[in-house]
């Protein structure tokens, strides 16, 4: 039987957010709910009530809430959430106005900057009074091609401040991959830095930039930011260039004044990751991003004012998004830009302890990647303030849970969460105040009707494998997709699977504590023999070999069938000999069926991934198969897939 790895004290119980949201529920629903199974239950068979009370719990922030709270409740899509609310979604992460930071930034090089909530308050002001003048208004995008720093974060919520819609991507994007992106969106204004840090390097962005508005005629305004302090735009985008610093320090102090909008109105469009054609242009809405952040932040992570809130992650990645909305909850946000490996693996324990940070947020890569490297913080640094980890992007396989406990802390909620850009948030994750179970996620999001469906439509057992669906509609699914007039594409993507039901396309099973265990995407599930295998299920095997730095796992057609081919990059020095094979292969064996054991295992040097760290089996599996990949720019290094044409080792 599983055990738990880690289970919350009394203290930690009592001053949970969640457990007092429970104290507040009883106190006002005719209920004595006892525990988080029992709100959850609540939450999603009353979920108009659980969102109208969840609202006044948050203390969000809006010139009208209005009475009525879900219509259509029966549709997905179509039901509406909250139609007569007005609110501003920059409103509410700006409350504070005081000298407690806001915002503490690191860069690899060494830059720091701290900014208090008095300061940003201030910068976002300018900044919103200088897009005005300049005509951006209600529905307008605004597009950021910029580094995780302070004035990203200044320009979204300006931009968020005048009913304009913010879209960024990280600024180590090809020129293709950012005009698939801003392309199809066509922004007003062009916010860049003029460039970057990363592993060890300083890397120009203008250049790039110039290009980028010669192909785009929309953009009326390029913002410059001042980063690496070198570089120059040339042609029109010099021509249509301002500062960043004189647009938000325009010396006034006069405070910030937002539109009050509906609580659909949309605020981010973000891009699905175009590894299969161009990227889908997916809108979420100001309230529902904002309520849904809120929840999952205060509710499943546990976030509390004043503490600090860190994620490593890009502008391109929803977690960027998800992180940025913990001002609305008074934490302190750190933001780190470059390599978490420059100068070596320690770089964002000494962030961590040097801060005082409480929550760790990363991906699934990097505990893996530390774990591999032989990081070992809970020797190496004091981190007493330490709360949680959360880890998202990919599974976290159950050896990553025990390198935590045994390597990083035995004293944190590690918190393995679930979602994506689709949602903008979760379906499954994280709860300071119930126990961590190897390799499980922890619970269903509060308000997430989430099961896992047969291929028949109907719930599963607990422990059967099937479809992540969610039955009942959330207030952050999205608006829509961005010029999709008729809905038919956003229909497509999420409802043609299952009527009236949210199908997201990962391969899970709900265990016996009421947690869930991923396998992997539903699209890159292994079918030799018509058994279906997540390749997490392989993954897991694969990574408790030293000689394995990474592996992808596809399955290759093969006389009518489908036979596992496993791919792996090993340590430096290593080669791939019959004997490592074979003790890969039997241990897979040994460990799950006969079914798993891959026919083929290849060595390569590389293994082709997106720039949020997601390896890419659909597109390998294409590039096996002899088939074009559509959309390489989406790719960290599409120079990998090269690794995987014509292997003589699969022609037999």
């Amino acid at each position: 039987m599983n055990k738990p790895l880690w289970t919350p004290d009394a203290e930690r119980i009592r001053e949970a957010p969640v457990e007092h949201f429970r104290h507040y529920v009883n106190d006002n629903v005719s209920a004595q709910f006892k525990s988080y199974a029992d709100l959850h239950s609540w939450s999603v068979a009353s979920p108009a009530e659980f969102w109208s009370i969840y609202w006044d719990f948050s203390g969000i922030v809006a010139s009208n809430k209005g009475e009525r709270v879900l219509l259509n409740a029966d549709k997905m899509p179509g039901a509406s959430w909250f139609p007569d609310a007005r609110l501003n979604y920059a409103e509410n992460l700006m409350q504070r106005n005081d000298d407690s930071d806001a915002i503490v930034f690191l860069s690899e090089n060494g830059q720091q900057t701290t900014l208090s909530h008095r300061e940003l308050g201030l910068k976002v002001a300018s900044l919103s009074r200088s897009l005005r003048k300049r005509g951006v208004g209600i529905g307008d995008r605004v597009a950021g091609f910029v580094p995780n720093m302070a004035e990203s974060i200044i320009a979204m919520l300006a931009t968020a401040s005048v009913g304009a819609v913010w879209s960024s991507c990280s600024p180590d994007f090809g020129l293709n991959g950012v005009l698939d992106r801003f392309g199809q969106i066509e922004p007003k204004v062009l916010f860049t830095a003029d460039g970057y840090h990363y592993n060890g390097k300083t890397h120009d962005s203008l250049n790039l930039v110039s290009e980028l508005t010669e192909q785009l005629p929309s953009v009326e305004t390029v913002v410059v930011i001042d980063y690496i302090g070198e570089g120059a735009l040339s042609g029109r985008a010099a021509s249509i260039a301002a500062s960043f610093n004189a647009l938000a320090v325009d010396g006034s102090t006069d405070p910030l004044i937002t539109e009050q909008l509906p609580f659909d109105h949309p605020l981010f469009i973000m891009f699905s990751s175009g590894t299969t054609g161009k990227p889908k242009c997916i809108v979420h809405g100001a309230g529902g991003t904002l309520i849904q952040h809120m929840k999952e932040l205060q509710l499943h992570a546990g976030v509390k004012p004043d503490e600090k809130l860190f994620f490593f992650t890009t502008c391109g990645w929803m977690m960027w998004n998800w992180m940025v909305t913990g001002l609305a909850c008074e934490a302190t946000l750190l933001l780190y830009d470059g390599s978490p490996f420059y100068p070596d693996g320690n770089t964002l324990f000494n962030y961590a302890e040097k801060t005082g940070m409480h929550y760790f947020g990363t991906s699934a890569k990097f505990i893996d990647a530390c774990n591999k490297a032989g990081i070992t913080p809970a020797t190496t640094h004091s981190l007493p303030q330490l709360k949680s980890i959360l880890s998202t992007g990919s599974p976290l396989v159950p050896e990553s849970f025990d390198y935590v406990y045994e390597k990083i802390s035995p004293n944190v909620c590690l918190s393995s969460m679930s979602g994506g850009t689709d949602i903008i948030s979760c379906f499954v994750l994280g709860n300071p105040t119930l126990p961590v179970m190897r390799g499980e996620l922890q619970c269903i999001g509060m308000g997430m009707d989430v099961q896992a469906y047969g291929d028949d439509g109907k719930p599963l057992p607990v422990d059967e494998k099937g479809e992540l669906v969610c039955v009942k509609p959330f207030p952050s699914m999205p608006v829509g997709f961005f010029n999709d007039d008729d809905g038919s594409r956003y229909h497509n993507a999420y409802f043609d699977r299952f009527d009236n039901v949210w199908c997201h396309g990962d391969y899970v099973s709900v265990s016996a504590n009421a947690g869930m265990v991923i396998y992997g995407r539903s699209d890159a599930v292994l079918n030799p023999g018509g058994v279906r295998i997540g390749t997490a299920e392989i993954y897991r095997q694969v990574e408790q070999f030293d000689e394995v730095v990474e592996s992808l796992v596809i399955g290759q057609s093969w006389e009518n069938d489908v036979r596992v081919v496993l791919f792996v990059r090993l340590r430096d020095g290593l080669t791939l000999d019959d004997n490592l094979i074979s003790r890969l292969q039997l241990f897979i064996r040994k460990n799950t069926t006969p079914r798993h054991v891959p026919a083929r295992v290849v060595q390569v040097s590389d293994i082709p991934r997106t720039r949020s760290g997601k390896i890419v089996e659909l597109a390998v599996r294409k590039v096996v198969h002899g088939e074009s990949v559509d959309n390489v720019e989406a790719l960290a290094n599409p120079e990998a897939l090269a690794l995987f044409e014509n292997r003589p080792e699969l022609a037999s």
